[in-house]
């Protein structure tokens, strides 16, 4: 390793958890939220897609994270507003009554505040993500990287399975015993404050300090030269971004290569808490939270760990077929639970956890490019822009994607979802000839 970091074990699986959790109720929590609150699915998927803006756009000030104090810093500072949002939007959720819930055809300018709390929040999530990934890779060799992706995905995963399995299950425990939806989501996130807030307490005191994790512009220089440095690091950033070979194929790959997902994340949740006569499977919130939450982002898990483990051992160029063949063809799952709207728990739980597996195995090979495009003098930044057309690639299809469903229905929707499976497939053909052979393999 380069810096006298203490062992990663000690802050690695904090760190992505602490990674994970705000983004999951932001972008996760939300859906399932707005859903159970009554909005309609199309109102639903744009507003909540806008969530994603800050992930989109933290290219722009990433550079600055880059030259402005530690990530050690900024990754403490950005846990605090997040708690602190978190405890704002606890307290000012709004509680529309039961007969407008129940109509289906909730306003979302009731949750005018909501929106806007979560942005903020959401700024804040995406700042911490840019802090987050530049700590790890000053602390890591490409292939101590490659080895420990695994880990990392497992403990962002963690904080999903906290996100979109455990909190959804609160909510829906309380949603149960109380027949109120509006405090069942008051509960909800007031526990993720908790949490947010036990993180951030570790992490004050016990994140440790790397010789690595220094600002790019030294301390001894004037304001004024100092000011033209971080000038010339912001522009520079940006123009050796573009500059690097095959950067339109690149960037190709990050906004197509999950596409089907883009289309059928949105969805998922919808899909399985409405009624069957709307199309959906009818299930309870916490059932929702069990078989999707829990179950499904436990193979999720595990089809990341398993993904990394292979990557390493082969090299990214040698697994990214077989990776995007698991990223794609399970999406059928859907289809299968569309057209014949199972009851049993365990076919729709094994449909789902299909369908997961597959996402978090080939989703290994989409991370370890970006770290393999992001490599060079301003990895921090590069990887920064990397993640921001990564947030894009989920904004596009989102944006429309409940429009659509309400247009089409449920199964010509997830037909749809698997014919942008060509998508994945072509780019996936150029971008495979353009990566080094090696790269990623112990």
């Amino acid at each position: 390793m380069k810096s006298n970091i203490k062992s990663p074990w000690l802050w690695v699986p904090t760190l992505y958890f602490a990674e994970g959790v705000p983004y999951f109720v932001v972008n996760n929590i939300s859906v399932m939220m707005f859903t159970k609150m009554g909005v309609p699915n199309g109102d639903m998927a744009f507003f909540t897609t806008l969530l994603y803006f800050p992930w989109l756009l933290k290219g722009i000030w990433s550079p600055l994270v880059d030259v402005i104090r530690t990530k050690r810093w900024w990754i403490v500072c950005m846990q605090m507003i997040m708690t602190a949002f978190l405890v704002l939007l606890t307290v000012t959720l709004p509680n529309p009554s039961p007969e407008l819930i129940d109509s289906g055809q909730t306003p979302i300018s009731m949750f005018t505040l909501t929106l806007v709390l979560f942005i903020i929040a959401a700024f804040a999530s995406a700042t911490h993500d840019i802090a987050a990934d530049g700590y790890y890779m000053l602390a890591h060799n490409p292939s101590s990287q490659a080895a420990f992706i695994g880990i990392r995905s497992t403990f962002y995963r963690i904080a999903s399975v906290f996100g979109q399995g455990v909190l959804v299950f609160i909510a829906g425990s309380i949603e149960n015993d109380t027949g109120n939806i509006p405090y069942s989501w008051k509960i909800t996130l007031g526990v993720s404050a908790v949490v947010c807030f036990l993180i951030t307490l570790y992490h004050t005191f016990f994140l440790p300090h790397s010789a690595e994790d220094k600002p790019r512009v030294a301390d001894t220089v004037d304001d004024k030269e100092a000011a033209d440095l971080k000038r010339k690091e912001l522009i520079n950033s940006f123009v050796t971004f573009l500059k690097k070979p095959h950067v339109l194929w690149a960037i190709a790959f990050m906004l197509l290569y999950r596409l089907p997902e883009g289309f059928l994340i949105k969805m998922c949740q919808p899909f399985l808490v409405h009624s069957t006569d709307s199309g959906g499977l009818g299930l309870s919130t916490d059932m929702v939270g069990l078989v999707y939450g829990t179950f499904g982002v436990m193979a999720l898990l595990g089809g990341g760990i398993v993904g990394g483990i292979f990557a390493s051992r082969v090299g990214l160029k040698r697994s990214l077929w077989i990776m995007a063949a698991c990223m794609t063809l399970p999406c059928i799952t859907f289809v299968y639970l569309a057209i014949y709207q199972p009851a049993d728990l365990t076919v729709i739980s094994v449909a789902v956890c299909i369908e997961q597996f597959g996402y978090g195995f080939g989703f290994t090979a989409y991370m370890l490019y970006m770290m393999y495009f992001s490599e060079g003098e301003f990895k921090t930044s590069h990887y920064a822009i990397c993640t921001a057309f990564m947030a894009l690639s989920m904004m596009l299809p989102g944006f429309i994607a409940g429009y659509i469903q309400e247009a089409i229905g449920y199964v010509n929707f997830f037909w749809m979802v698997m014919l942008c499976c060509v998508a994945t497939i072509g780019v996936t053909f150029v971008i495979r000839k353009q990566i080094d052979e090696n790269y990623g393999r112990k």
